[in-house]
């Protein structure tokens, strides 16, 4: 596993270094596939913010996100998860995911103007 040089201001006492580093990995690999994302960090874990309804979270160990889906026998959001040490395919699986998301939610014109 490559290692992330990660900014001491980014790192919270309560969140662990594995979490911010996994954080940042997929943080730049959804940046090769021309995914803008937004890191933030706290109460223990990060949380990669991709768009309207994607929210990767990762305490270390593994990507979660929510599939879009709904448990019939439950009723409760469906999620999936990739382990950290392979964020090549968990951005890719988030870049789908978020074209998804992009044909519910389409960009608003502030956001087309501020992201390249």
């Amino acid at each position: 596993m490559d290692m992330v040089a990660i900014p001491s201001e980014t790192v919270r006492s309560d969140t662990p270094r594995d979490a911010c580093a996994a954080g940042e990995r997929l943080r730049i690999e959804l940046a090769a596939l021309g995914v803008h994302a937004d890191v933030h960090h706290g109460f223990g874990v990060v949380v990669v913010s991709v768009w309207r309804e994607l929210l990767v979270w990762t305490d270390g160990t593994v990507y979660r996100w929510w599939t879009g889906h709904m448990s019939r026998k439950t009723g409760r959001r469906l999620y999936t998860a990739y382990g950290v040490e392979d964020p090549i395919t968990a951005a890719r699986r988030v870049a789908r995911r978020r074209e998804e998301l992009q044909r519910t939610y389409p960009p608003s014109e502030v956001i087309l103007e501020r992201v390249p």
